[in-house]
């Protein structure tokens, strides 16, 4: 049962056994030297926290509200491709998830099963995440589509106008393509500006960018009108020696201010992590091999679960640093201090060996 597991290191390891090597490549690894993902792991482990003492913690409040949704913590599930090689219902399961929890869904159109699918299996607030693998008739028909299936939000992923070298699964001899829908990714190679503003006038609705990686592009993003700015990197999954995301939250926030919301994504592991991102001006996060982990270890409750834990890191956290809720914190709660542990993929904690065959 779900409820065994009582850390998100007994999830990870029960993913590693019920996943063939291929599989857990794709969902665990990055780009080439995977420099990105670990120093995305690194720019939590070298901020601290700034408690501050006799405050009244008798109660804490974890949840908050994004684009006028509640949400139970502010944990949303990034999209992946794939998740049909994690669970047999893939989105469907994760959406359940989602529901049962309390949270917002971003479903990847490089996931299976069907958009319309994956948004009957909740009636929580999901947003839906679209590839370019078309021309303008064909972006057009995937927005009427997803419109019309009830998702609330439509995000633009930015940072893959080519495809990367993720070489864990590559050496694997395994390939992604081969559980999904062709991908023509071409494409994806064409947007620009232009097309992003395109988009935006078409889908009259809340409107994402996700893939953002300096202020000079949020600068550009605010000028479109996008109403959130997804700072990430794809995880260190697209182009290698990177900054990690919160290494660029800092000049990315001072240049949005209170003109669009914040998401960040990339490394989060506990819900520290969650805690440090929302300190540093993030509205909300979202995990995607958590995720994934989660999934791959007990379907639509081991999701469930990872989220239990990452909510019961949060109120742990903020009820020693004397905060009773998520909008107390401010850059005063954290500092730089220096890392204790090399970097890795699940460097978060101390019995993973961040080993490929684990």
């Amino acid at each position: 049962m779900s409820s065994d597991f009582v850390t998100n290191e007994e999830i990870v390891q029960a993913a590693r056994r019920r996943l063939a090597q291929g599989p857990w490549d794709y969902l665990t690894g990055a780009s080439e030297s995977e420099t990105t993902m670990r120093r995305n792991r690194l720019a939590f482990d070298r901020l601290a926290f700034r408690p501050r003492i006799l405050a009244d913690v008798s109660s804490i409040d974890c949840s908050t509200t994004f684009l006028g949704h509640k949400m139970r913590i502010p944990v949303m599930l990034a999209p992946i491709g794939g998740l049909q090689n994690f669970d047999p219902e893939g989105g469907v399961t994760v959406a359940k998830a989602a529901g049962d929890f309390g949270t917002i869904i971003v479903v990847s159109s490089a996931t299976m099963p069907t958009l319309e699918e994956t948004a009957a299996a909740t009636e929580r607030p999901k947003i839906y995440q679209l590839y370019i693998r078309g021309d303008w008739e064909w972006i057009k028909d995937m927005i009427d589509r997803e419109k019309q299936a009830g998702y609330q939000g439509f995000c633009i992923t930015v940072d893959s106008a080519v495809y990367s070298r993720r070489e864990r699964p590559m050496i694997s001899g395994w390939s992604i393509d081969s559980t999904r829908n062709p991908q023509n990714r071409e494409w994806q190679a064409t947007v620009t500006w232009d097309g992003i503003a395109r988009m935006k006038e078409y889908a009259k609705q809340p409107f994402m960018l996700k893939g953002i990686a300096t202020a000079e592009d949020a600068k550009l993003a605010v000028e479109h009108d996008v109403d959130v700015i997804w700072v990430s990197n794809h995880g260190g999954r697209q182009l290698d020696h990177g900054i990690a995301t919160m290494d660029m939250l800092s000049e990315i926030t001072e240049v949005v201010g209170d003109k669009a919301e914040i998401i960040l994504d990339g490394g989060i592991l506990r819900g520290s992590d969650v805690l440090k991102a929302l300190a540093m001006g993030a509205k909300a996060v979202a995990i995607g091999k958590l995720q994934g982990w989660g999934l791959a270890a007990n379907g639509a409750d081991g999701v469930v679960r990872v989220l239990e834990i990452l909510e019961e890191e949060m109120r742990v956290a903020m009820g020693l640093m004397g905060v009773t809720s998520i909008g107390q914190l401010t850059e005063s709660h954290v500092c730089p201090a220096e890392a204790t542990t090399l970097p890795h993929e699940m460097s978060s904690w101390v019995n993973m060996p961040g080993d490929r065959l684990l």
